[in-house]
């Protein structure tokens, strides 16, 4: 059984830091300096990592189909879309990306025949995206592919993942994103 150590601001026992998780060693680190911090640190540390290996992995996925993940996104948003189309500012608030990111992405899917663009018919100042029936086949396809991957979260439960959105829906709310 590994050590336990004690703080208040664990509440009670914990497993001592595994030496070889780095975001351990530096809450360890944080810990001897600024205890009041170090759970803080860590936390924001390993959301950033987690990340990382998310993005990396549901990036794999996809990479068969020639999609990031922002290109998935954009792709899957038109493909909910009741006509397939919509304004690309609206885009890029429910995408939650600068207006430029929707642009880039949808150029380059544009170039490869899964999405148009078009000036409005009512407003030509807002520019319509919309996906082609060859996004939508290949949007259902990655789709799948994300599915059985799990979105890069195999092994969790579906309870622990409804957990951890819930706990990272507190933090963007007290970041301001709702």
């Amino acid at each position: 059984m590994r050590d336990q150590v004690k703080g208040p601001q664990y509440g009670g026992a914990v497993p001592s830091p595994d030496p070889r998780d780095p975001i351990a060693e530096a809450r360890r680190q944080w810990s001897a300096r600024w205890p009041e911090h170090a759970d803080h640190m860590a936390a924001v540390t390993s959301v950033m990592r987690a990340q990382q290996l998310l993005l990396s992995r549901v990036e794999a996925v996809l990479k068969p189909y020639g999609l990031t993940f922002a290109a998935y996104e954009a792709l899957r948003l038109l493909a909910f879309a009741r006509t397939g189309t919509l304004p690309m500012g609206k885009m890029g608030v429910r995408l939650m990306v600068h207006p430029a990111s929707v642009t880039n992405v949808i150029g380059r899917l544009e170039q490869r025949g899964l999405v148009g663009r078009a000036p409005s018919p009512d407003d030509r100042r807002v520019v319509l995206a919309s996906i082609t029936p060859a996004g939508r086949e290949l949007a259902e396809e990655a789709t799948a592919a994300l599915h059985d991957a799990d979105f890069g979260l195999p092994g969790l439960t579906r309870s622990e993942a409804a957990e951890i959105t819930g706990v990272l829906r507190t933090v963007r709310h007290s970041a301001g994103d709702l």
